[in-house]
Order: C-alpha cells, then structure tokens, then sequence
C-alpha cells in the first residue's frame, strides 16, 4: 500500500513538473510579431533625402501682388515626395504638395503638434490616411514642389524628418 503511494505520488510530481515547463513557442511566436510589426513600421517610414545646401529664408512684405516663378533646381528634381490619400481632419484644405511635421496614430498628439506649430506661426493641418491609419501634420501647403521644397528644408532645423506629401 505505501508502494502504491509513493509510486502515485511519484507520477503526480513528475507530471507537475512537467506542466509547469513554459512554452518556448508562445516566447517565439510573440517575438516573431514584434519583429514583423517593426519591419512594417520601418517600410512606412518615408525615405529621407539630406539637402545638400542651407537655405535662409527671410520674410519680404509685398506692397502689389506679383507673381514670380521659383527657378527649378536640380535638388528639386531629385527629391523624394511619398503620394498618399489623405483627408483633411483639421484646417483648411491641402494643395498639391505639402510638409509633414509628424506623423502619429493617435489623434489626440498629431493635435498636440498642431498646436505647438500654431503657436510658431504655421497654418497646421491634420490630414488622416486612413490606408495606414496614421495623422499626419501639415506644417504648410502648397502648389508648387520647388515652394514646397524650400519650406522643407526651413523646417528641417527644428523638424529633422520632415517630408513632402503629394496628395492624390
């Protein structure tokens, strides 16, 4: 009888030890993930093109309006705009191209950019990607890509990764 139990209890002790073991497929599997979630982040981000001059803009006050057209140069031609479908959340509207100052999956920080770019004296835009579900914020806006280009490297002092959008 206390053969019986001790070789019950025996097996009891071996079969808890054994399902206490933890799962290294389960560590595995999560790390797999994480791993692929980053892959697909990096592959989001876009790519960044370094300026090869600084740009110094200084603000002109224009008495009559004139039209003047931005010589097109061959940085312009080179730099990389990333197309996306965006819809406007907050602000006035987009034109062709536009300099994003961030980008953020939650509303409520792209809100917090908006405003910090407010306060230094930018007409922020919020325009949602629904694709990739992300905000984007719009530092400045538009029609022509060399204007475009120009505003981006100004930002790029305070705002490193800052990039141009081409809405569709």
């Amino acid at each position: 009888m206390k053969k019986c139990f001790v070789l019950v209890m025996g097996l009891g002790a071996v079969f808890a030890m054994t399902s206490c073991k933890s799962s290294e497929s389960a560590y595995k599997k999560a790390y797999e993930k994480a791993k692929q979630q980053q892959v697909v982040a990096a592959e989001q981000e876009p790519v960044q093109v370094q300026p090869t001059t600084q740009v110094e803009v200084t603000p002109t006050v224009a008495t009559t309006p004139t039209t003047t057209q931005t010589p097109v140069t061959p940085e312009v031609n080179t730099v990389q705009v990333q197309t996306e479908s965006v819809t406007v959340v907050s602000g006035n509207g987009l034109k062709a191209y536009s300099v994003v100052c961030g980008s953020f999956s939650l509303k409520a920080n792209a809100e917090g950019l908006q405003k910090t770019l407010a306060n230094a004296g930018y007409s922020s835009q919020i325009a949602f990607n629904s694709e990739k579900n992300m905000y984007r914020v719009v530092a400045s806006t538009f029609d022509d890509k060399a204007a475009a280009v120009q505003s981006r490297n100004t930002l790029r002092a305070t705002y490193p990764d800052a990039w141009l959008l081409y809405a569709k």
